[in-house]
């Protein structure tokens, strides 16, 4: 069923400069297991990511090498552009056509959608339904869903590097269970000592991850390999927010949003250690590399705000407010990086903002409590997942 949105064009948004950078909170504290070295899916397509040399970056000195603008791979250059909108207090999928601004399709899903999650092969999208314990899969080349799977509290979902297992992050059951990537089947549960575990990231090389656990104000490390957690971090004390995961494109610097901080952490992965904090703005939530790899996009949920952090200086050199205010949540970058494409979580609407210039182009109405938008597709020889983080 096909549903026309309300439409909304606006003006420049203003750009503040900022530089601003803090160390981290005195109360942060690190537990490292001792001794230890840190160190797709169904679908009628047949071919592979193009050159996927599993956990390699493209360019050793960016792993988002493969992210630039218009690279799509031969797997899905002829997908249809599209924007994906779970509606979590809906029950619905919105699709929008952003050539036109346009939703030119609505379907219903399971229950909760939380996030549309790209396959590890670029072949298959998936909606994750939370709490009605399924996927809905979609297929790219045609924007149509297909027959649901069932799979335990899939509230995220992500792909090791390598693409060998899916892992399905159950945030109600604190687990994070590795599946098979095709068939979805179990092949280890690990159960954390972690309320709401939400949002990942790998290593590089793909041996570790770190995740968020948003009700606990804390980090974990899991090692990839044995599939065990290696060592925690509590921030600032436990009284943090945690929630996007973002590994830089040196592969060295973990960027974390703290919503209830107000900014973002910066962890060294390999010694699994706070390094410092940016102030963003209230309710920083969602974290996006720009096509050439020197900017993240912060957005500041309840501030209304995107931030543009600077990768060579660690400060935020720019801030775009919404007019009117609104609520930025997750998203993701157009194909050739002109527009960042972002759910508006508490104002059931979808943001285009040009990436030059800060301004909203569109603000798109879509269901009720749209969360982890998939913009489809983008560069890159492979998905890690979430709502599409690609190298």
């Amino acid at each position: 069923m096909t549903r026309r949105p309300t439409l909304v064009v606006a003006g420049a948004v203003c750009a503040a400069a900022l530089s601003l950078a803090a160390c981290a909170g005195s109360g942060t504290k690190s537990s490292v297991k001792p001794g230890t070295t840190t160190s797709a899916l169904p679908s009628a397509r047949t071919t592979s990511p193009t050159s996927v040399r599993p956990g390699v970056a493209a360019d050793p000195l960016d792993i988002y090498a493969a992210d630039r603008p218009n690279a799509l791979s031969d797997v899905v250059k002829n997908d249809r552009h599209l924007v994906y909108v779970p509606n979590s207090l809906s029950d619905t999928v919105d699709v929008i056509d952003p050539a036109t601004a346009r939703v030119v399709d609505h379907f219903a899903v399971g229950s909760l959608p939380q996030h549309v999650v790209p396959a590890w092969d670029l072949k298959t999208l998936y909606v994750t339904n939370d709490r009605g314990n399924t996927l809905t899969p979609i297929d790219p080349a045609t924007g149509s869903p297909g027959p649901t799977i069932p799979v335990e509290d899939p509230y995220n979902m992500y792909f090791t590097t390598d693409g060998k297992y899916a892992i399905v992050v159950a945030e109600r059951l604190q687990r994070l269970d590795f599946r098979d990537p095709h068939t979805f089947a179990l092949v280890k549960s690990v159960h954390v000592d972690c309320l709401g575990i939400d949002h990942v990231d790998f290593s590089a090389d793909g041996r570790y991850l770190i995740a968020s656990c948003e009700f606990s104000g804390k980090m974990l490390k899991l090692d990839v390999k044995d599939q065990t957690v290696i060592g925690t971090i509590l921030l600032n004390g436990g009284s943090s927010k945690p929630q996007d995961v973002k590994l830089d494109p040196t592969g060295r610097v973990f960027y974390v949003a703290d919503m209830r901080r107000g900014g973002v952490y910066t962890l060294d992965g390999d010694r699994f250690a706070v390094t410092g904090f940016v102030p963003t703005g209230a309710g920083a939530h969602g974290l996006y590399v720009s096509r050439d790899s020197k900017v993240l996009y912060v957005t500041n949920r309840n501030a209304g705000t995107i931030s543009l952090l600077d990768f060579a200086t660690n400060s935020v050199t720019r801030t775009w407010t919404i007019p009117g205010g609104g609520s930025p949540d997750m998203g993701g970058v157009s194909a050739d990086g002109k527009v960042l494409w972002i759910s508006g979580r508490y104002n059931g609407v979808v943001y285009a903002i040009d990436t030059t210039t800060g301004a909203l182009l569109h603000k798109i109405r879509v269901g009720s409590g749209p969360h982890g938008l998939s913009v489809f597709p983008q560069p890159g020889r492979y998905s890690i997942g979430h709502t599409g983080v690609f190298r």
